[in-house]
């Protein structure tokens, strides 16, 4: 996998920018307090993507890696996420995800989303 040129303008920017405010349709945190909290396991997973971006040999499975990593920051508060706090959760990992064109979380934004992932459940049927 090769990490796109502009990758790292884009994770500044991405790093930058005030997160769970109210745009398009998300409605904005919930619960201000929280919003310091979110930010700093969203900005942790940029982060993490910056690394792996910045190594020698990034790999889809690295990202996945810390995907599942970065929302398992997320388990102590997990109930202090109202629904559209963590469906924003998600499109910030699927910002990321674009920054570095990777195409799958490997279900774990299903995971952290629905407790489960629907990909699996089809190829058991």
């Amino acid at each position: 996998m090769k990490t796109p040129e502009n990758a790292n303008e884009k994770f500044i920017e991405f790093l930058a920018k005030t997160k769970f405010v109210e745009e398009n349709f998300y409605p904005g945190i919930a619960d201000e307090k929280m919003r310091p909290v979110f930010t700093k396991k969203i900005n942790q997973i940029g982060n993490d993507f910056k690394t792996v971006a910045e190594s020698e040999k990034p790999t889809d499975k690295k990202y996945q890696e810390k995907i599942e990593i970065g929302l398992s920051r997320f388990a102590k508060i997990y109930l202090e996420l109202d629904t559209e706090d963590r469906e924003r959760v998600c499109t910030y990992i699927e910002e990321l995800m674009d920054i570095v064109e990777l195409e799958s979380s490997n279900g774990h934004l299903n995971k952290f989303m629905y407790g489960f992932d629907p990909n699996e459940i089809k190829k058991e049927n």
